[in-house]
């Protein structure tokens, strides 16, 4: 499962982690898009979930984190995740829009979509990565 840090604020996540804990689901493993964004701006200034790790302990979780930008780096920490009786939460520590110069770190393009040369300058920009 995939969730967001903005999206963490809602109780309906801790609720379902909690559920996930109890039961054991050791099959469970949420990857948390952790990029300090959410749509009106930082996550730090409209709702802060820091620190992240601890919380998704406390819940009962297996916490592991990563680069979520990198590839190899998630890919890694998802091969290394055990099954003990608890779910695994891979906090992915990212940047928004990383790899294209106008969208990267800017929270507008939570609900923006490129058109027409923003579409062309992005490609363009993502081959050199």
């Amino acid at each position: 499962m995939i969730t967001g840090d903005g999206e963490l604020a809602e109780g309906s996540n801790w609720e379902a982690a909690l559920a996930a804990a109890h039961y054991g689901l050791d099959n469970l493993v949420i990857i948390n898009d952790k990029n300090n964004l959410q749509l009106a701006g930082p996550t730090r200034e409209i709702m802060n979930t820091d620190p992240l790790a601890d919380k998704w302990r406390a819940f009962g979780m297996e916490v592991s984190e990563c680069q979520g930008n990198d590839m190899a780096s998630v890919v890694s920490v998802i091969e290394g995740l055990k099954q003990e009786g608890k779910p695994n939460v891979i906090i992915a520590n990212t940047t928004k829009g990383a790899g294209i110069s106008f969208i990267q770190g800017r929270p507008e393009w939570h609900h923006r979509v490129p058109k027409g040369e923003e579409i062309a300058l992005a490609l363009e920009e993502l081959k050199d990565e």
